[in-house]
């Protein structure tokens, strides 16, 4: 079992795949109870959270509770299929396709 659950009561979308913020997934300490807002659009100076840097995108941050207390690995890629934790995505991202 995870130690997370995404609260679809947050209330988000993501219409498209942010700009790569960073090659490799950070680790983080993921407190119980506690409502995260994970950074989407890329362009976020507070990795791998939200810092309303997407306002004027089309991608919103992806609101989550962590279910216990536990280390995560959450994605910087922004390209996983199981946001925001990694999947992998980050070992096939080619230099063409990441932007600024």
């Amino acid at each position: 079992m995870t130690p997370y659950v995404t609260n679809q009561s947050l209330g988000v979308k993501r219409v498209e795949k942010g700009k790569v913020a960073a090659r490799e997934p950070v680790s983080v300490e993921l407190q119980a109870g506690k409502e995260y807002w994970w950074c989407a659009c890329g362009r976020s100076k507070n990795q791998p959270y939200c810092d309303g840097s997407h306002q004027g995108t089309e991608i919103s941050p992806l609101g989550f509770r962590a279910e216990k207390s536990a280390e995560a690995w959450l994605c910087m890629c922004k390209q996983t299929a199981n946001p925001p934790y990694c999947d992998g995505s980050h070992k096939n991202i080619n230099l063409a396709e990441e932007t600024d």
